[in-house]
């Protein structure tokens, strides 16, 4: 495994930081992720050296059961050798019906969410706190205060951000600098190599401020795992149990036509470095120069985190990087 410092901060983490949202996620009567698999899931993360675990309080059902099996799972661990990410805003139902104050980034509901998470995860503090969402409703200077106060009593290290708008990042950023508060070190929007260029403002602002970028979905879904085929109609052909199986939007979020000729680039990289199309497009988000770029991987299985790793001794050219980027245009 290799290791890089996270952005501007002082905490060093592996090249890939493994996502736990499909613990206990269902659909319908299909959970994705047993609580069994899950802990397997675990300790492969730990034999591969993966030491950033990516989860949220809403993870699972009900709400919080992924915080739970990581927190039974580190009981047998040393929580010190791990780097651990959680996340607020949405309404919380592990509790009953959420209430009016149960959702938001306003400082009753992030109180009392993180007290939760660290309650199931079985820590006393966080590595790393992120907004999920951007909240409409509370002023980002209560969030920003609510924040600080959790990194200057010990209880989060680090805070970082979801998805948003570039300028809403951008008014959180000069929100803590004005104010003389903790800002925002890392941040987890969508990007994977066929869909780069739709969030490229938001990528700008951490180039130019340093923000680390975890990217969730860098395979698109499994999309640029190669494991999809284009039917005459230009739908997906998917095999069972797959996430184009479960998931209605997936074509239309996924599948678009640029995401194919960007697929059949990366298919071509892949032939010619002996790698699988899940490692390239790894590796490719890995070597982004302009910021420290984490991708998080949800593998469903042991073997597929296997091959996700193999992503570490994958070696692209000017020419790969090149190709891949011309097949977005």
């Amino acid at each position: 495994m290799e290791y890089v410092t996270l952005g501007n901060t002082g905490t060093t983490v592996s090249r890939l930081c493994f996502g736990t949202w499909r613990f206990g996620k269902r659909h319908g009567d299909e959970v994705e992720t047993t609580r069994e698999e899950a802990h397997d899931l675990l300790d492969a993360v730990a034999d591969h050296g993966i030491n950033f675990i990516d989860t949220a309080n809403v993870y699972g059902d009900p709400d919080g059961t992924s915080e739970e099996w990581i927190g039974e799972w580190l009981e047998d661990r040393d929580r010190e050798d791990f780097v651990l990410a959680s996340k607020v805003y949405f309404p919380f139902d592990g509790w009953g019906e959420p209430g009016p104050n149960d959702s938001g980034l306003g400082r009753k509901h992030i109180r009392r969410q993180i007290e939760g998470t660290l309650d199931r995860l079985g820590t006393d503090y966080l590595d790393l706190y992120y907004i999920h969402r951007w909240d409409d409703e509370t002023p980002i200077r209560e969030t920003m205060q609510t924040l600080t106060e959790l990194v200057r009593d010990g209880t989060v290290n680090y805070l970082g951000a979801s998805s948003m708008a570039a300028w809403k990042l951008t008014k959180a950023l000069w929100t803590s600098d004005v104010e003389g508060l903790e800002r925002f070190d890392v941040t987890q929007p969508m990007v994977n190599a066929a869909h780069y260029d739709q969030v490229g403002d938001y990528l700008d602002v951490c180039a130019d401020q340093d923000l680390a970028v975890c990217p969730y979905s860098p395979l698109a879904g499994g999309f640029l795992t190669g494991k999809y085929d284009r039917a005459d109609d230009g739908s997906v052909e998917a095999p069972d149990g797959s996430r184009a199986t479960l998931e209605d939007r997936f074509g239309e979020y996924y599948a678009t036509d640029t995401a194919w000729d960007v697929l059949d680039a990366v298919e071509a990289v892949a032939d010619e470095r002996d790698a699988s199309p899940a490692q390239v497009s790894l590796r490719w988000l890995m070597d982004q120069d302009r910021f420290t770029c984490v991708p998080i991987v949800g593998a469903r299985t042991p073997d597929q985190l296997e091959e996700n790793v193999g992503a570490v001794d994958v070696d692209l050219t000017d020419d790969d990087v090149e190709r891949i980027a011309e097949a977005r245009q």
